[in-house]
């Protein structure tokens, strides 16, 4: 592995663990502010849509200037965020904390960039998209263990110990981490949010993956919003508890992605198969976790775990390799712009839902993976009518 690869790579994990250490324990702090559901969701919701605002300007800004500024100033960001979300006193500081970090919200999508500038080919595209949802999952091992083990010391712990992993995550880069994007832009940059927004609308050959992207993050971020809500109020689980599902959780994506992915996936499966097969089982696995018996709650995890892992790395590569090297990043932002629309979206329906009934959220989530399955099998059923012959078009029609 170069040294380029492992340093990208060893940034990814940084951040993942610090994001890994606050998912568990998330609920138990802000319920000394307020119980409210809705409030938990609407911090989710207020980092992506300012990161919705900030997304496409980095990502262009990464294609003009480079990726390593970018990538720096969204690391020492998140640090600063975090720091003024853990010395909050209210409820207005905790949005306060989230907006700063959204503000410059670039880490994973520059950091995909950067990988996507040094593969050879598509086949190294794909493994190195991979890489980063193993190093995502292993981040998902260490961290939320950590995340419970220091919420035992008082709730604000972990949120300092993320700061400052942010910050010595940020000092890294500055020192170690190189510029690989050298066929730099020369398009003017727009600060509008909506601009790439619209290019991605008017893009015949992208606009049904965008759609499929949208629904599948919905579908994500209307369940990781309760999640831990829904460990504590349904299986009355505490912060360690919780912690350790979630590094269970990091076990079968670093598996998934680091092994299985290679090996299995894209060994057996175009990439367009496996987006469909994937999608259904990213479905069947939210209808299990209605069933409100641990058993059965298990088995959907896995199954939404492998389902979400691959269709993260297939999805984002099938966009990517229809895109010029030179608009990568700008890509990438539009796809990290897309996301935040579904982060902002998805938790303020589930925390509205979950306050009615706990199961609604994982029904809206397979509802939403229906639609982008339509949307996928539609647009592959078109091309594959376009490029039949003439003579067996003509056939298959009478």
């Amino acid at each position: 592995m170069s040294k380029t690869k492992a340093t990208i790579l060893l940034t990814v994990f940084i951040d993942v663990i610090g994001l890994g250490i606050v998912i568990p324990i998330l609920p138990f702090y802000v319920s000394s502010f307020s119980n409210s559901a809705f409030l938990i969701t609407s911090l989710f919701a207020v980092y992506a849509l300012c990161s919705f605002f900030s997304a496409p300007v980095i990502g262009a800004l990464s294609d003009r200037v480079g990726r390593r500024p970018m990538l720096i100033g969204s690391i020492f960001s998140t640090a600063i965020g975090w720091f003024v979300f853990a010395s909050a006193t209210s409820v207005l500081f905790l949005f306060i904390g989230r907006i700063i970090d959204g503000i410059m919200a670039g880490n994973f999508p520059i950091a995909q960039g950067y990988l996507t500038d040094i593969s050879k080919d598509d086949k190294e595209r794909t493994t190195n998209m991979g890489l980063i949802g193993a190093v995502f999952g292993i981040g998902f091992i260490l961290g939320p263990f950590l995340g419970g083990l220091l919420g035992q010391f008082g709730h604000t712990v972990p949120f300092w110990f993320v700061g400052g992993l942010a910050l010595f995550n940020g000092v890294l880069a500055l020192f170690i981490l190189p510029e690989t994007h050298k066929a730099l832009s020369d398009k003017p940059i727009s600060i509008n949010p909506f601009s790439p927004l619209i290019r991605a609308i008017k893009s015949v050959e992208l606009r049904s993956n965008y759609l499929a992207w949208l629904f599948f993050g919905l579908a994500i971020a209307s369940y990781q919003a309760i999640f831990s809500l829904y460990l504590r109020d349904v299986f009355h689980l505490t912060e360690m508890a919780g912690g350790i599902i979630f590094g269970l959780i990091g076990v079968i994506i670093a598996i998934n992605q680091g092994l299985v992915m290679k090996h299995v996936w894209l060994k057996y499966f175009k990439e367009p198969v496996l987006e469909l097969i994937m999608l259904i089982v990213f479905a069947v696995g939210f209808l299990f976790l209605t069933v409100n018996f641990f058993v059965v709650f298990c088995i959907a995890l896995i199954l939404t775990t492998f389902g979400q892992s691959v269709l993260r790395v297939v999805m984002t590569s099938q966009v990517v390799g229809q895109s010029p090297q030179t608009q990568r990043g700008e890509i990438l932002g539009i796809l990290s712009s897309i996301t935040s629309i579904s982060m902002m979206v998805g938790p303020f329906v589930s925390g509205m839902l979950y306050e009615q009934n706990k199961s609604l959220p994982f029904l809206f989530s397979a509802f939403y993976l229906a639609i982008a399955f339509y949307v996928l099998y539609k647009r592959r059923r078109t091309l594959a009518n376009i490029e039949l012959p003439e003579d067996v078009a003509m056939d298959s029609m009478i």
